[in-house]
C-alpha cells in the first residue's frame, strides 16, 4: 500500500500536533537565554523573539497547508520533522556565530538574530499542523469537529512546553542541552514516520517520499554539520541559570582580580586578594554615600543589599566595618555559587546571604531594621521593573530606620528617561534625593551628544550632605556631579511617576 493511501488516526494525528507545538514553544522560551550573551535580556528581547516565533507560525501554517494540498501530507510528514529538529540543533551554532560578529543591542539586532536562527525551526514545525489536519480528515460533515481537536491538542503541547521549559528544563538542565534534546527528539519522530510512510510491497513512486535508508544518510550528513559546527563555535557560557549566561574572567586591571559577566555585561569585579578594592566608579559612588551612615553609628550599622553579583560591596563594607552586618538578597543561587567557587566569597557572621527575589523578600523583613538600603539588582541593562515602583519604594521605607537612606545605582541612556522617572518616583516618597553620575551623562538629556550610563540615586527622610558627597568624591580623586536641591525639580521634568500599574523600564532606557 503506497503512503498515498494511509491515512493518520485522530489520536496519532493529536501526538504529532501536541509535539510538533510543544517543541516551537520550548524552543522559543530557549530563545531568550541562547540570544542573551549578545543582546541581553529584557522585555525587548523577549518582544522581539515571540514576533519571529510567529512570524515563522504563520509562514509554516500556510506553506504546510499548501505543500500537502500539493504532494500529498503523509509523504512530507517525516522529513519536515527532520528538517525542524536539524533545524533546532541548527539554531545554536548559528546564533553563537552571528552573535558573537557583534551585532549591538537595539531592536533590528534582536529581531535580526532571533530570525536568524529560530525562523527555519519554527516555520518548518508549524507546517506539520496542517499537513496532519489534511492527513486526518476522511469526512467533511465532521471536519470541523476533527480540527478542533487537533487545534486543541496542538495548544495543550505549546502549554506543555512553555511551562516545561520555563518551570523545569531551564532551571535544570543547560539551554544548549534542552535544544538539542528536542531536535534529536524530533529527528527520532521523522526517521519513524519516514518508515511507517515507506511503500508496502510494489514499485515505490516518487508521490511516496525518500525511502528509509536514504533519508537516514541525509540525517546523518546533517547532523554532521551541525555537530562540527557546534564544536567550531564557542560556547560564550561558562555555567548558565535560569536567569544568566555566566562566565568569569581572570585578570583585568589587577592579576588577583576577576570580573563577573552576567550576560553581555560586566557585573562585578573583584579582587580575590583585596576585599577593599573597588573597581568600578559607581560602586566607589556608593562607598561615598554610605560613609555618613558608617561614621553616625561608629561602623556598626545594618545594611541590606538588593541583588549580590559578585558581592564586591557588602564584602567591602564587612572589611572596612567589622562592626556592621549585611544582609544580601540574591535571585539566582547559581550566580551565588559562582561567587563561592570561583570569586573567593567565604561564609561570615557578617554576611547574611538570602536567595529569591527581592520584592517579596523584602515584604517579609521587619519594620525599621537597617540604616542603609543598597539597590544593584539587573536583568542585563535595566533595574526588573517591580523594583522601581512608588509600592516597593514603600517597602523599603518601611524597612529603613528613620534616620537611614537608600542608595540605588542604575544604567540608562542619553536621555536618561528612567532615571528621571525614578527620581521623581523616589522624591514622592523620600524628603531629600540626590543624583551622582560622572560629569558627561547628563550631557544628552536636552539632546546633546554623550550622556547616559551608570547613575546613583541617594535618597533619605534626613538631609543629604552633598556638599559634603561632593568633597568626598574630591579628596578620593572621583569625578561625580551630583544633582540635588533647587536642581533636582529642574531635571525630573515631565517624568513620569512609576507604579506597578505603570513602569515601562525598558522602554524609559530605550528612549
Amino acid at each position: 500500500m503506497s503512503a498515498t493511501a494511509q491515512r493518520l488516526s485522530l489520536p496519532f494525528a493529536s501526538v504529532l500536533a501536541f509535539l510538533s507545538a510543544g517543541s516551537v514553544l520550548v524552543l522559543e522560551i530557549a530563545a531568550g537565554r541562547l540570544l542573551a550573551p549578545y543582546v541581553g535580556v529584557s522585555l525587548t528581547t523577549y518582544t522581539g523573539i515571540i514576533g519571529v516565533i510567529l512570524a515563522g507560525i504563520a509562514l509554516g501554517a500556510w506553506v504546510g497547508g499548501r505543500a500537502a494540498d500539493l504532494y500529498g501530507p503523509l509523504p512530507l510528514l517525516g522529513p519536515t520533522f527532520i528538517l525542524g529538529g536539524i533545524g533546532a540543533m541548527a539554531s545554536i551554532p548559528i546564533v553563537d556565530a552571528v552573535g558573537a560578529a557583534g551585532m549591538g543591542e537595539g531592536i533590528g539586532a534582536i529581531v535580526l538574530l532571533s530570525a536568524i536562527g529560530f525562523v527555519l525551526p519554527a516555520t518548518t514545525l508549524s507546517a506539520i499542523a496542517p499537513m496532519v489536519v489534511r492527513a486526518t480528515i476522511v469526512d467533511v460533515a465532521t471536519s470541523g469537529s476533527l480540527v478542533g481537536r487537533l487545534s486543541a491538542a496542538g495548544t495543550l503541547g505549546a502549554i506543555s512546553g512553555t511551562f516545561l521549559t520555563g518551570f523545569y528544563l531551564l532551571g535544570t538542565f543547560p539551554t544548549r542541552t534542552i535544544i538539542l534534546a528536542t531536535g534529536a527528539l524530533l529527528v527520532a519522530v521523522g526517521l519513524g514516520l519516514v518508515w511507517w510512510a515507506r511503500p508496502r510491497g510494489g514499485v515505490a513512486t516518487p508521490e511516496d517520499g525518500p525511502s528509509p535508508g536514504i533519508t537516514l544518510g541525509a540525517v546523518l550528513v546533517g547532523l554532521a554539520v551541525v555537530g562540527g559546527a557546534i564544536a567550531a563555535v564557542p560556547n560564550p557560557c561558562e555555567r548558565e541559570s535560569a536567569y544568566y549566561c555566566i562566565r568569569v574572567v581572570e585578570g583585568g586591571s589587577r592579576d588577583s582580580g576577576r570580573t563577573l559577566m552576567l550576560d553581555q555585561l560586566r557585573h562585578a569585579f573583584v579582587d580575590l586578594d583585596d576585599p577593599n578594592y573597588l573597581e568600578f566608579a559607581y560602586i566607589r559612588w556608593f562607598d561615598l554615600a554610605v560613609r555618613p551612615v558608617a561614621e553616625r553609628t561608629g561602623g556598626d550599622f545594618e545594611g541590606l543589599h538588593l541583588g549580590g553579583g559578585g558581592f564586591t560591596f557588602p564584602r567591602h563594607l564587612a572589611a572596612a566595618y567589622p562592626q556592621s552586618h549585611q544582609t544580601i538578597l540574591e535571585l539566582d543561587p547559581i550566580v551565588h555559587r559562582t561567587a563561592v567557587e570561583e570569586l573567593g566569597l567565604e561564609p561570615s557572621p557578617s554576611l547574611d546571604i538570602v536567595l529569591g527575589d527581592a520584592r517579596p523578600s523584602v515584604e517579609r523583613l521587619p519594620d525599621d531594621a537597617f540604616d542603609v538600603v543598597l539597590g544593584d539588582a539587573f536583568g542585563s541593562l535595566s533595574v526588573p521593573w517591580h523594583l522601581t515602583t512608588d509600592e516597593f519604594l514603600g517597602e523599603l521605607d518601611r524597612v529603613l530606620r528613620p534616620s537611614g537612606r537608600y542608595v540605588m545605582n542604575l544604567i540608562d541612556g542619553p536621555a536618561l528617561s528612567f532615571v528621571r522617572a525614578e527620581t521623581r518616583t523616589l522624591a514622592s516618597r523620600f524628603e531629600s534625593v540626590a543624583v551622582m553620575a560622572r560629569p558627561g551623562a547628563f550631557d544628552g538629556i536636552d539632546g546633546g551628544p554623550g550622556g547616559g550610563g551608570n547613575v546613583v540615586i541617594v535618597a533619605s527622610h534626613e538631609p543629604i550632605d552633598t556638599d559634603a558627597l561632593a568633597a568626598a568624591a574630591v579628596s578620593s580623586a572621583l569625578r561625580v556631579r551630583i544633582v540635588a536641591g533647587d536642581e533636582l525639580e529642574g531635571f525630573i521634568g515631565d517624568a513620569p511617576f512609576l507604579s506597578d500599574d505603570y513602569a515601562p523600564v525598558d522602554q524609559l532606557i530605550g528612549r
